[in-house]
C-alpha cells in the first residue's frame, strides 16, 4: 500500500468533496478525507473496489494528493484489476447463503414474493423489481440469522443484548457498544456458516470485554468453534462479499 505514513483512523475524519482521477483511460473514482493528526497522505483501495482512499494531514493541498495518486497510478490499476468481477442482483446468478450456492432464479408469474428453495432463491414479480427483492430478501435472511445467535451466545455468557442493526458497512464485519447495541454488516449472509457465526461470536464477546485483551478471546473463543479459520477466510475472501449487488 502506497504511503507516506499511517494516518489514524478516527470519528474527526473530514470528507472532502470527492473526485476522480484518470489512469490509464480508466475513470478512478476518489474518496478524500482529512485527519488532524495524520503527518502525511496516505492511500488505499476503497472497501467497494470501484476507486481509491487518500487520507490527507489538514494542511495538504488537493492536488497535491491527487499527483501522489497519479505517481502510484501502476499500484492503484494493479490492485482494482486484481479484484473479483461485481456481480449484480439478475436472473441465473449465483448466491453464496451462508456458504452454500443458491441460483436465483426469476418466477414473473408467481405471487409469493420471494423464497427459498432447494439451492434455489426464486422471486417473483416484474423483472426490474428483482434486485431490490432479493436484497430485501437477503437482509431479512441474515436478521433473523444474526439475531438468532446473538441472543443464543449473549445468553451463554449471562449477558443481555441492546439493540441489533444491520447495516452496508464497508470498514468492519459488527460493532458492540458499551450499551450492549450491535451493527453488522447483512452481507455476512453471503459469507460461511462458520464466518457468521465467528463474527456474532466476536460482537458478543464484547458484551464481557469491551477490549480484545486476552480474556475478550477466551471468551471469543468460547462462542464459536473456527475463529481462526474465519479471520483467515475476512482476511481473503471478504472483499469478494462486497461486489455482490
Amino acid at each position: 500500500m502506497p504511503t507516506r505514513s499511517d494516518a489514524p483512523r478516527s470519528i474527526q475524519l473530514q470528507a472532502l468533496q470527492p473526485g476522480s482521477l484518470d489512469l490509464a483511460e480508466r475513470d478512478v473514482p476518489v474518496e478524500l478525507q482529512r485527519h488532524p493528526r495524520a503527518r502525511r497522505i496516505s492511500l488505499r483501495i476503497s472497501k467497494t473496489g470501484d476507486g481509491i482512499v487518500m487520507v490527507l494531514p489538514r494542511r495538504t493541498p488537493i492536488r497535491e494528493a491527487m499527483d501522489f495518486a497519479e505517481r502510484n497510478s501502476g499500484w492503484i490499476l494493479k490492485h482494482l484489476e486484481a479484484l473479483p468481477p461485481r456481480i449484480p442482483f439478475v436472473p441465473g446468478v449465483v448466491i453464496p447463503l451462508l456458504g452454500v450456492d443458491h441460483l436465483v432464479v426469476h418466477d414473473a408469474a408467481a405471487r409469493r414474493g420471494v423464497w427459498r428453495g432447494e439451492e434455489r432463491i426464486v422471486v417473483s414479480g416484474q423483472a426490474e423489481h428483482l434486485p431490490r427483492r432479493l436484497g430485501d430478501f437477503l437482509k431479512r435472511e441474515a436478521r433473523a440469522e444474526i439475531t438468532r445467535r446473538a441472543r443464543e451466545k449473549a445468553a451463554q455468557i449471562d449477558r443481555r443484548i441492546g439493540r441489533i442493526s444491520l447495516r452496508d458497512t464497508r470498514s468492519r464485519w459488527g460493532s458492540c457498544s458499551s450499551k450492549g447495541n450491535m451493527n453488522f454488516s447483512w452481507r455476512l449472509i453471503l459469507t460461511p456458516d462458520f464466518v457468521l457465526d465467528y463474527v456474532v461470536a466476536h460482537e458478543v464477546a464484547h458484551l464481557a470485554e469491551l477490549n480484545h485483551s486476552q480474556r475478550f478471546w477466551k471468551v471469543a473463543g468460547s462462542l464459536t468453534a473456527e475463529m481462526e479459520r474465519a479471520k483467515t477466510w475476512l482476511s481473503h475472501e471478504g472483499a469478494r462479499v462486497h461486489r455482490y449487488g
